[in-house]
């Protein structure tokens, strides 16, 4: 199967590319957005509209890498999807600390 893209217009702030990697991420995945999202910024982006931005969703990624290619500096976030679901115990203590982290930010 190929990579799907699918560009979505957020009229209010800008635009957003979305793409789903079917395997981890990789390097090259950086210049490949970057590339989508330079187009958009001097194609579609109208005055007053916000940058785009470019959100990767792959099977893996490691967040060491993520970091180093300072991504988020570039308008460019990085997700990791499930293929399957983890085990319960699992997904309880990863809620547990994604509740404590959202409170800690208020």
């Amino acid at each position: 199967m190929k990579n799907r893209r699918l560009m979505l217009d957020a009229n209010i702030t800008g635009y957003a590319t979305l793409e789903l990697k079917l395997g981890k991420f990789k390097v090259e995945h950086k210049s490949q957005i970057e590339l989508y999202l330079r187009w958009l910024d001097k194609h579609e982006r109208a005055e007053g509209e916000n940058s785009p931005m470019g959100i990767l969703l792959c099977a893996e990624k490691s967040d060491s890498l993520v970091e180093l290619l300072e991504l988020g500096n570039s308008g460019i976030h990085i997700a990791q999807y499930l293929t399957e679901l983890p085990d319960k115990k699992v997904l309880e203590v990863q809620l547990k600390k994604s509740i404590k982290l959202a409170k800690e930010r208020l």
